[in-house]
């Protein structure tokens, strides 16, 4: 089987890409044949004709059509598969698959197709009115991106994908990663017939490769692991930390550029992780924090730190409950906080922290509902049955 898989790589690499990477080596070692069409965003903001490039390429993309006719007429995929297609592949090359008979199928990483920047969110909070309305006026009114120029050019990009129904008429399936997100879809119009969810991808350590390095208690401090910028709560962390000098504070990513708070001195930056030290990291941790803001599409962090036995702290929204719920008992593997609230979020904080025994139990219980639902090698399974059931219609 040849697989064509379609992706822009976002300015830095990204849980996005690391799942894309994964599901390339994964796939290869399994026997498929598979090339990449890819694209990066790496720079392109850094200038203004960057800046221009991305507004109209992410409309409709000649250098992308033109790459995808080639890809076609030279690889003769049996399926493609669509990832990210902004902003300079775009989703004018969907018709292109259709015209040669090609099935394409979307993961759906976020909520972009919905809402133009992927997030529902809105000044910090979840907003669909995009989805509500119909239409992407919103975005453009209440500057979501925060640049006019952004607001507008992913209004209109969405506008034009929604108003010609290219990913109605030209995908065959929408991959999600979770039920919230196909329950979006389907509000949105989407047909239920084609949309199958899948966990998401991991790269990380499996049941199958014990980690032996795992610290029942951990060293004593809180993780967190991701961008830090507003949308993923930041702000909250490190006020739930400032209450709290007793309490230390790890963080593993980068700080985004337009974050300016000061940080308190019982909050360490370790910076951007490699896989092995990451792993450590969370092995040393006593359980980790997602503060998020938003929805989010599928953390890696929830795979990630349950394979390494350490539950998490995460807001009672979007899929995250879902997510952490173990389906034989019914029980939240973790802790799960009001959104926005910082109040709860720090009560929450600080009852696990105090009480070690419970954050043990709830990590070897997140650590058991990973290993039934969202094992590696089981979601290999699902998608080699799928590829090939599409192959064979």
């Amino acid at each position: 089987m040849r697989i064509l898989i379609v992706h822009n790589d976002y300015g830095k690499y990204s849980g996005e890409e690391a799942v894309v990477d994964s599901m390339i080596s994964d796939g290869r070692r399994a026997g498929f044949e598979i090339e990449t069409l890819r694209r990066t965003s790496k720079g392109f903001r850094d200038s203004f004709g960057g800046k221009v490039h991305g507004f109209f390429s992410g409309i409709f993309s000649i250098s992308g059509r033109r790459m995808m006719r080639q890809a076609l007429k030279t690889f003769q995929p049996d399926i493609v598969h669509i990832h990210n297609l902004y902003p300079f592949i775009s989703p004018s090359v969907l018709p292109i698959c259709k015209r040669h008979g090609v099935p394409v199928v979307m993961t759906v990483h976020n909520y972009r197709l919905i809402c133009p920047t992927g997030l529902f969110l809105r000044d910090g909070k979840p907003c669909e009115n995009c989805l509500r309305n119909g239409n992407e006026k919103d975005c453009v009114r209440y500057n979501c991106e925060k640049s006019h120029m952004r607001s507008i050019g992913y209004a209109l990009r969405n506008a034009v994908a929604r108003i010609s129904k290219v990913y109605f008429n030209d995908v065959d399936y929408y991959c999600c990663l979770t039920q919230f997100q196909k329950q979006k879809l389907i509000e949105a119009g989407y047909d239920e017939r084609k949309i199958r969810v899948f966990g998401n991808y991991t790269k990380f350590v499996t049941p199958e490769e014990p980690n032996e390095e795992i610290d029942k208690w951990g060293s004593g401090y809180v993780g967190y692991v991701g961008r830090l910028s507003y949308e993923k709560g930041f702000d909250m962390l490190i006020e739930v930390a400032r209450r709290h000098p007793e309490i230390d504070f790890r963080l593993a990513g980068e700080i985004r550029n337009d974050t300016t708070i000061s940080l308190p001195e019982n909050i360490k930056l370790c910076g951007y992780l490699t896989s092995d030290r990451l792993a450590r990291f969370y092995c040393n941790s006593s359980f980790i924090m997602i503060p998020s803001r938003c929805y989010e599409g599928f953390p890696m962090v929830l795979l990630e730190s349950s394979s390494h036995q350490r539950c998490c702290i995460a807001p009672n929204h979007g899929a995250f409950p879902d997510i952490m719920t173990d389906k034989e008992s019914g029980e939240v593997a973790g802790s799960l906080f009001n959104p926005l609230d910082v109040e709860d979020l720090e009560r929450k904080t600080v009852e696990l922290w105090r009480n070690r025994n419970e954050t043990v139990r709830l990590g070897l219980l997140a650590e058991k509902n990973y290993k039934n639902r969202f094992i590696k090698s089981k979601l290999n399974q699902q998608w080699d049955h799928f590829l090939k059931e599409i192959c064979a219609k």
